[in-house]
């Protein structure tokens, strides 16, 4: 009996795939939030050590705003949903973006 699928030949396009798309998360300083939950929220979050939220916090406080890291845009604005959930919880104004890469 012969098999009733026949194997295609081997295609010969020189197909490239595409990097997904870079996304920077941001947060944005506020006279409100403590620097603590900025912290926090960089620790259990985004996973960063203590030392890498304290410089971030820092740049959030000090410049405005403070780049978390880059992601795709799923992971981007999936961080994004929890910052504001976080914060919203805990009744802190902080915002979070997020930005082309």
């Amino acid at each position: 009996m012969e098999p009733r699928i026949k194997e295609r030949p081997a295609s010969k396009t020189n197909e490239k795939v595409k990097e997904p798309e870079q996304f920077k998360v941001v947060l944005l300083n506020d006279h409100y939030t403590t620097m603590d939950f900025v912290v926090e929220v960089l620790v259990i979050i985004f996973h960063k050590s203590i030392e890498d939220a304290n410089m971030i916090m820092l740049d959030v406080h000090q410049k405005g705003r403070g780049v978390v890291g880059v992601y795709t845009w799923d992971v981007a604005t999936t961080k994004m949903e929890q910052v504001h959930v976080a914060a919203k919880s805990n009744e802190f104004p902080l915002r979070c973006i997020v930005e082309p890469a």
